[in-house]
């Protein structure tokens, strides 16, 4: 999907609402092809951006695991196998 939205559940530091915010604009952009919208679609994007960082904020919220946090300055390990 979009390549600059991170993961942001199980993290240290934990994610801030501005992070939240970015990657719902981020989604609704994919989604929408906007980079920008126009004025006549501009309050229809804002209210996917705020229904989408509405769920986002529920789902990290209701979620459970019992894995240690990650630290944001590592990346998650990968297993790849070798070819």
């Amino acid at each position: 999907m979009c390549r600059s939205i991170h993961t942001l559940y199980h993290v240290d530091p934990p994610a801030t609402a501005e992070e939240i915010r970015a990657a719902s604009v981020q989604f609704v952009r994919k989604i929408s092809g906007y980079s920008k919208p126009s004025k006549a679609n501009e309050a229809a994007f804002m209210d996917a951006v705020g229904e989408i960082e509405a769920a986002s904020v529920k789902l990290l919220d209701a979620l459970s695991t019992s894995a240690t946090v990650r630290q944001r300055d590592q990346p998650a390990q990968r297993n790849y196998s070798p070819r």
